[in-house]
């Protein structure tokens, strides 16, 4: 029998180590590809900006463009009539941000694509690009995002973090929340409880937990503590890996009222002494309910100590079958269009 080399490697293993270099690189080429088409793009959409204020060649100019360029490289994609208006506007949106040439090379053309045709900002598109470059959001995910306008919901929560956290984490935590939560991957008919609504969001945990935004770990639904010989039970608990703490989310299908606060802050004070380890930070809780009034929601977490944010959530809401029944068909509204006519 031969003696094994102390040194001695498996072929499989050697293998293994060879292919996830490969993947490496393949990875790095990519994004290298990437950044020089963006870039090539960038200038080639500088070239038309400037030369369509002067140039007198008619208002098909950009048509006649694309049929030169694939007729002169056949093998190349992204010369279409379509795809060089795109880029046209990707120079004229980006036109003297230096953020853009900063990160913009870290995602994809038609992730800039969806992104540069439907912000209203800079602002906004800046904030897309970071959360795709941080998120890895495929094209599909960008879209979703943005359909459910996360920009315009991201940290718009009311809390009291300023109050009852340090500095850095209280803005941590606030970009951390959304006012609304929007749940349309959920489809329910009235009328519909808490519980209903709990069990939902687990079965797509998945979409939930894009919802909830990167960091959140589900820890447990009806999550159960014993406090003073008494059984509670909190609707869902999470920790949030970037935060560094546990986060109580409770669910009230009703509209706001101050005396949820004082129930989740209780629940606050349960996980802190009965969960929470030493190198924990503070418990944070997050209260969803169907509505509630501002300055009532301001005046109810103003002096409670632990902090708590209050926002609202949507779930998209189905016809039950006798009231759906009860409904003129499209065939016969448009019968009685013509009658009308």
């Amino acid at each position: 029998m031969r003696d094994i080399p102390i040194n001695y490697i498996p072929y499989s293993d050697w293998l293994k180590g060879v292919k996830e270099r490969i993947r490496v690189a393949r990875i790095k080429v990519a994004m290298a590809a990437n950044n020089e088409l963006l870039f090539f793009y960038w200038d080639l959409g500088k070239m038309m900006d400037e030369l369509s204020a002067t140039a007198q060649w008619g208002n098909n100019w950009i048509q006649d463009l694309s049929k030169d360029l694939r007729d002169e490289f056949p093998d190349m994609v992204g010369f279409s009539k379509t795809n060089l208006y795109n880029i046209k506007r990707l120079y004229q949106f980006y036109k003297g941000d230096e953020f853009f040439h900063q990160l913009g090379g870290k995602i994809p053309w038609r992730h800039h694509v969806e992104i540069f045709t439907k912000a209203q900002s800079l602002t906004e598109a800046h904030f897309y690009i970071t959360e795709t470059v941080e998120n890895g959001w495929s094209r599909d995910a960008l879209a979703l995002q943005i359909k459910i306008q996360l920009f315009q919901r991201q940290g718009k929560s009311i809390t009291n973090f300023k109050q009852s956290l340090p500095e850095p984490m209280s803005d941590l935590a606030q970009q951390a929340l959304k006012d609304p939560y929007v749940f349309d991957f959920m489809t329910m008919t009235k009328p519909f409880h808490e519980k209903d609504i709990e069990h939902q969001l687990l079965v797509h945990i998945t979409k939930f937990l894009l919802e909830l935004g990167k960091g959140f770990a589900f820890i447990g639904q009806q999550f159960h503590l014993v406090v003073g010989e008494t059984d509670y039970y909190l609707d869902l608990l999470f920790y949030h890996t970037k935060l560094k703490c546990y986060v109580v989310l409770e669910l009230k299908n009703t509209k706001f009222v101050p005396e949820h606060a004082g129930k989740l802050n209780f629940y606050l004070s349960a996980i802190d002494s009965l969960v929470k380890e030493e190198n924990d930070n503070p418990t944070i809780g997050i209260l969803l309910c169907r509505e509630k009034n501002r300055i009532e929601t301001e005046f109810a977490l103003r002096d409670i100590n632990k902090p708590m944010g209050v926002s609202e959530f949507q779930l998209t809401e189905i016809l039950p079958d006798e009231l759906k029944s009860s409904l003129p068909s499209i065939e016969e509204i448009e019968n009685e269009f013509r009658s009308l006519k």
